[in-house]
């Protein structure tokens, strides 16, 4: 699987064909109004301030992916054995060390300075090969992976300041985004079209609004379900919130992989077992998840002409339908 590179301003793109650079373009620009908005509450950082700080989390690095292991196995073990996924392809120690180059590579960028829009495309190809080796013999296996890479990166921050985590909390998303979402499957597959396809139109024209989408239905589940809690507390506690957020954005990117794709492969293999595997153990009622995919289904349609609507809805019907209450026999997902 190729890499992809931070393509440096002024730098010629003879050799990145025009619709994988647009692509790039517009999800750079996604993570620079993310940083734009958490400017507003971030404390100016040095860069020494900012050396300071790396320093202090790569000598906490080991011990804490080690705490993250042991968090989720706590969480899935029962899930690996309910959903027969074998033990040999999930590697713990195999992780924690991929977790170590991974958040080693992203607390350097942090120290140097790297935008954090510019780090997130940076970072994506590194990821993108992890996220194929954990999922090319079982999808399921990226469950285990991202939840050690996720409890890791929160460990770090918890070991910060309150004031010190606003702006590294970007680049941990970036690692999160990455490992949840499968971007560079979509990189991939928008590689195959012209510039002007319908189909990356479309995706180009999603991508730009994916994160007010993503909180515009995030506020109205927690509108919707005020007093439900999940395994890390309340639905508006920040946490839960961010995870929400991401949730979210992972259910649009897998439309847009199977709208470029022509398939809902992406969905039959990696997402829904994810989510079978990952909310039950979250708390994550399906009832959520169905109020979701409703809300989403009206906010793209607001977003699309009527023939992109068409490609795009025949696949977010599928998800309906997968996660319907016919399928599910409206159990709750957490005992």
């Amino acid at each position: 699987m190729k890499s992809l590179s931070v393509i440096p301003d002024g730098e010629s793109t003879e050799n990145t064909s025009a619709p994988l650079y647009s692509f790039c373009k517009a999800w750079a620009q996604r993570y620079i109004r993310q940083v734009d908005a958490a400017g507003a509450t971030e404390v100016i950082q040095t860069r020494d301030d900012r050396a300071v700080i790396a320093a202090k989390l790569q000598q906490d690095l080991r011990s804490v992916s080690v705490k993250a292991w042991g968090k989720a196995e706590h969480l899935l073990e029962k899930e690996i054995i309910r959903h027969q996924i074998p033990s040999e392809l999930i590697d713990p120690w195999g992780i924690s060390q991929d977790i170590y180059r991974i958040y080693l590579e992203t607390l350097n960028h942090y120290a140097d300075g790297v935008a954090p829009e510019r780090f997130a495309i940076a970072i994506a190809g590194q990821i993108g090969d992890l996220r194929h080796q954990y999922t090319v013999h079982d999808p399921r296996v990226i469950g285990f992976a991202s939840m050690q890479f996720h409890y890791t990166g929160q460990l770090l921050l918890q070991g910060l300041p309150f004031d010190q985590r606003t702006g590294l909390n970007l680049y941990f998303k970036a690692v999160d985004d990455h490992l949840y979402m499968p971007i560079q499957r979509t990189y991939q597959a928008a590689a195959n079209y012209a510039y002007d396809d319908p189909q990356l139109r479309t995706v180009r024209r999603l991508l730009g609004s994916s994160s007010s989408i993503a909180h515009r239905i995030v506020d109205q589940v927690l509108k919707a379900f005020p007093n439900h809690h999940c395994y890390s507390g309340p639905l508006g506690a920040t946490q839960v919130r961010i995870s929400s957020l991401r949730d979210v954005e992972m259910f649009q990117t897998y439309l847009w992989v199977c709208l470029l794709e022509n398939s809902i492969s992406a969905v039959q293999r990696e997402l829904f077992p994810l989510c079978t595997m990952l909310y039950p153990v979250l708390n994550v009622r399906w009832e959520l998840v169905r109020y979701m995919l409703m809300l989403l289904d009206h906010e793209l349609s607001r977003q699309l002409d009527a023939r992109s609507w068409k490609q795009l809805r025949e696949y977010l019907n599928s998800l309906r339908v997968m996660f319907s209450a016919e399928v599910f026999d409206n159990q709750v997902c957490f005992a």
